[in-house]
């Protein structure tokens, strides 16, 4: 009977259902999907070729022993996602003109058994997704909000197709999807004003790789902010800063070194006043030492058993030269003695006379002209506190010029005395200045504030030796004696004269081991004599032998040597008046001064 049965072709039970996804859809399968509804087998209708389109689900019809053939059974509900694998996606629907896609055709007959390698599903199976075996995050690790509800690596996973309600359309999908194709996949819609990211099917989450990596690929994904890219760029940033850190500082040392060893990146010129005139005031140190040291000489002195050097200054015009004796005393009777001036012409010297018991000594040179004597001052005018410039040469330091003020007068100083016998012993009535004077100073002039001698300097005050000629001697302690240019007036032109100096006398023999106050006159001469000479001033005034002396002008004696200082201040002919004790008693007197011959 043919009742109720299909007029068309047998559909065999190895028949495969097709889709004809690749062919225009009818008016009739048209319809079918716009109306949603099924036949009443849950089937949908039939296409052109008489075979019903069937689910992936769907099972086969099962066929009776007359070939002829019943309805499978409904399929069951099918599994959910988690128990097939893989989610089963809604498929979309076609766009409105699709370019035909050519289907591969199996390369022989379908099995009948599906007995490998013939069954299902078949050599047009595309090959499974892969992807790179990298580092994941630990399960449980949440995704970032750019992958939350994406498939991993972006892209918006497709819904999960829900099962159809009862009397709706169940969607057909073909379970063997053509060979070598890839199943598109379509946009998600964006919002307006965003562009769609570009994905990558290797951009994909694990979600058993390693903490804080919610991505399994080495760098971040396009559009996604990453952590670790901005801890590289601030790396970047920090080295380069570095970098420049270190440039600047070579830079800045390298200018620093060149400031300090060229003196600065330019020439550096300090203020300065210009050349003055020259001139001083004739009054100060300087005029007085430009007016003086024309007059002033260096004596090098060289004897059969010593030599040293001195200074001397300039009397007149003939040639005749003042110094000290001790300064030309190693020269002896045969010795040299040369004469360097202060613009450094040099000539030789001879001893015009000298006196050991001054200290005081004139050379000459000869054929020399030009010389410049040193105008002589008057030593009583000098008052303490009095400016003055001592000139010499000391330690050989020729035209060396130093300043200082009169400290004390009339200070009583003997020198010398290395002999033994007291023929060497100078008696000076001297200038005391603070200006330093140091070995080689000797003979030097000591000149007030215009330029005037007052005094040539002969002696110093050592901190180790007590007083004494200069010879040596240690250095300047500020306690320089000098002798009065009067009685170095009187003695030069003495020696001058005649090559000998005379001494004022008051014709008595002291006691020198008289420790009293005073000068005490003694008993007995040497070889037994008087000491008061008989006939002499001191017989002649009344003096005995055992008076004690104690004033001579006024000023109060303590000791011999004073007394023998006060009278050589004078010359021979003076009158001195004295004040002395005799048996307790004080009688003044006054003598004339006598004259003896010096040495």
């Amino acid at each position: 009977m043919d009742d109720g049965k299909p007029s068309g072709p047998r559909t065999k039970w190895w028949s495969r259902p097709s889709t004809d996804r690749d062919r225009p859809a009818g008016p009739e399968e048209d319809g079918a999907a716009a109306t949603g509804v099924a036949d009443a087998s849950g089937t949908a209708p039939a296409g052109p070729g008489g075979t019903a389109g069937t689910t992936a689900g769907e099972r086969l019809p099962h066929t009776t022993p007359d070939g002829d053939y019943t309805p499978a059974p409904p399929a069951a509900a099918p599994p959910p996602a988690a128990d097939r694998g893989t989610p089963a996606p809604a498929e979309p629907a076609p766009p409105a003109a699709e370019p035909h896609v050519h289907r591969t055709q199996p390369l022989h007959a379908p099995d009948e058994y599906s007995t490998p390698p013939y069954g299902g599903p078949g050599p047009w199976a595309p090959a499974p997704p892969v992807q790179r075996p990298v580092a994941t995050p630990a399960h449980g690790t949440p995704v970032p909000p750019p992958y939350a509800g994406t498939d991993g690596h972006g892209t918006a996973a497709p819904p999960v197709a829900a099962a159809p309600a009862q009397g709706g359309q169940e969607h057909h999908t073909d379970p063997w999807p053509p060979p070598h194709t890839v199943p598109q996949q379509h946009p998600v819609p964006q919002p307006p004003g965003q562009t769609p990211q570009q994905t990558s099917q290797w951009m994909r989450y694990d979600p058993w790789g390693a903490p804080r990596q919610p991505l399994s690929h080495p760098g971040p994904g396009q559009g996604v902010d990453d952590v670790r890219p901005r801890k590289a760029r601030r790396g970047t940033v920090l080295v380069g800063a570095a970098l420049l850190a270190l440039l600047a500082g070579g830079i800045g040392g390298g200018v620093g070194a060149y400031v300090e060893r060229n003196g600065g990146l330019t020439t550096v010129e300090l203020p300065q006043s210009g050349r003055d005139a020259g001139g001083r005031a004739p009054d100060s140190v300087a005029g007085i030492a430009a007016s003086a040291l024309p007059g002033v000489v260096t004596l090098h002195v060289n004897g059969s058993a010593e030599s040293g050097t001195g200074t001397g200054f300039v009397l007149d015009d003939r040639g005749h030269i003042l110094t000290n004796n001790h300064v030309v005393a190693p020269a002896g009777s045969n010795g040299d003695i040369t004469v360097t001036f202060s613009g450094g012409e040099s000539a030789a010297a001879e001893i015009v006379g000298k006196d050991s018991g001054y200290d005081l000594a004139v050379v000459k040179v000869t054929g020399v002209s030009g010389l410049t004597p040193l105008p002589l001052g008057n030593s009583d005018n000098v008052r303490v506190g009095d400016p003055v410039v001592a000139i010499g040469a000391p330690f050989d330091l020729s035209n060396t010029v130093t300043s200082g003020i009169i400290s004390a007068k009339e200070r009583p100083i003997t020198a010398g005395g290395e002999k033994g016998d007291g023929t060497d012993v100078s008696y000076v009535d001297a200038l005391q200045t603070d200006a330093p004077i140091n070995p080689g100073n000797s003979g030097g002039p000591l000149v007030d504030a215009e330029a005037r001698v007052i005094g040539i300097n002969s002696a110093i005050r050592a901190a180790d030796s007590g007083s004494g000629l200069d010879g040596g001697q240690s250095g300047s302690i500020g306690l320089g004696f000098a002798i009065p240019i009067n009685q170095g007036k009187r003695v030069a032109e003495e020696l001058i004269s005649t090559g000998k100096a005379t001494h004022p006398v008051i014709g008595v023999t002291l006691d020198m081991e008289f420790t009293g106050d005073g000068a005490k006159v003694g008993g007995k001469a040497a070889g037994g004599a008087s000491a008061v000479t008989e006939g002499g001033p001191a017989d002649d005034a009344g003096i005995r032998s055992g008076d004690i002396i104690t004033e001579v002008e006024g000023q109060r004696v303590h000791s011999g040597e004073e007394l023998i200082v006060k009278i050589r201040a004078h010359r021979p002919g003076d009158r001195l008046g004295l004040v002395l004790t005799r048996g307790g008693k004080e009688l003044s007197m006054t003598l004339t001064l006598g004259s003896a011959s010096g040495t």
